[in-house]
């Protein structure tokens, strides 16, 4: 595991050298399905970047990094002063991955699930939401037990327990 290719230069200072930073805007857009709205425009207007233009890069993106359509992920998008942007796309949230391996549509509706566990997943399917998580370009120096850990802490917050399969008898 080696660092990104862009760890040690920022892309928009080697690319747009003449151009400033701005600002620096989160957001968690659906994968294949970015459309010009109130939800990115209220992000991207006050900035001056065209939500067009943002959108059809973002969509091609995710459709070359493999993303099923409408699976939530989180963007970085880096302003310039030009009004022009970069963006980097991570890989979804880990509560979305724990949902879908667990089956359910949404979490409990009442706190301290310990008693009575919403869901239950498995240790090996813990083990493949943390290595998809370890692809984001901020993990690449973490040990996978370590993001595993932090897996099994959402999995608790959400009320979803983490148990081996039983074999029926």
């Amino acid at each position: 595991r080696y660092p990104p290719n862009n760890f040690f230069i920022y892309p928009y200072y080697s690319k747009h050298s003449s151009m400033s930073f701005v600002r620096s805007v989160r957001l968690r857009v659906p994968a294949g399905a970015a459309r010009p709205g109130p939800a990115i425009g209220q992000a991207l207007g006050p900035l001056g970047i065209n939500m067009a233009e943002f959108c059809k890069q973002f969509n091609e993106k995710t459709e070359s990094l493999g993303y099923k359509k409408d699976i939530p992920l989180s963007v970085t998008l880096n302003a310039l002063s030009d009004r022009t942007f970069t963006f980097d796309v991570k890989t979804p949230p880990t509560s979305y991955l724990l949902k879908k391996a667990a089956g359910i549509e949404k979490g409990p509706n009442q706190p301290n699930a310990d008693v009575s566990p919403h869901a239950f997943v498995t240790p090996e399917m813990v083990y493949e939401i943390a290595a998809v998580k370890l692809k984001d370009d901020n993990r690449w120096h973490l040990p996978l037990e370590g993001v595993a850990r932090s897996v099994i802490g959402t999995a608790r917050s959400m009320g979803i327990q983490v148990r081996e399969v039983e074999e029926e008898k």
